[in-house]
């Protein structure tokens, strides 16, 4: 009976190193490693950036569209929680914007449509889109969601019907 339970035990133990060689052996997403690596980065470019890893500009693609933001010399941190007064040097978080432009650098990014923001920290979402051309803007505003100087892009994706 000892033997016959040490046996199930170490069977019970085998199976789930497979099932846990099996789950950590999936490749890595393919985006996952460019996240912080900015495309075509060209030498005239310094200082902090920011810019879309996914999709890339003028690629067609389906709804939920796949975002998925870089920044390049700066960090992105949650806003804090409670009351901000006033913002942390060198940190910042995303906002989304939905066929519209950059806005000015030292302008409050509006909390309502066409921005989304992601002030937890996020760098990727899927966001649904109806078909046709969609103008994505992708800016970094301060703990007062405050935009920073030379960190907006914009991208354009087709949306297939």
């Amino acid at each position: 009976m000892n033997v016959r339970t040490s046996f199930a035990g170490f069977a019970a133990l085998a199976g789930a190193l497979v099932i846990a060689a099996c789950n950590s052996s999936e490749p890595a997403k393919p985006a996952a490693t460019p996240a912080t690596t900015p495309p075509a980065a060209t030498a005239a470019s310094s200082g902090p950036r920011v810019f879309f890893v996914e999709p890339a500009d003028g690629s067609t693609v389906k709804s939920p569209v796949h975002l998925k933001f870089g920044i390049q010399g700066m960090e992105i941190s949650p806003v804090p929680a409670g009351d901000v007064t006033s913002a942390r040097p060198g940190l910042g978080h995303h906002h989304v914007g939905v066929d519209t432009d950059c806005l000015p650098p030292g302008t409050a990014i509006p909390k309502a449509a066409p921005w989304v923001h992601f002030g937890k920290g996020d760098a990727e979402m899927d966001m649904q889109l109806p078909p046709g051309q969609h103008k994505l803007t992708l800016e970094i505003g301060d703990d007062m969601h405050m935009t920073q100087p030379g960190l907006c892009t914009t991208i354009t994706v087709n949306v297939a019907s």
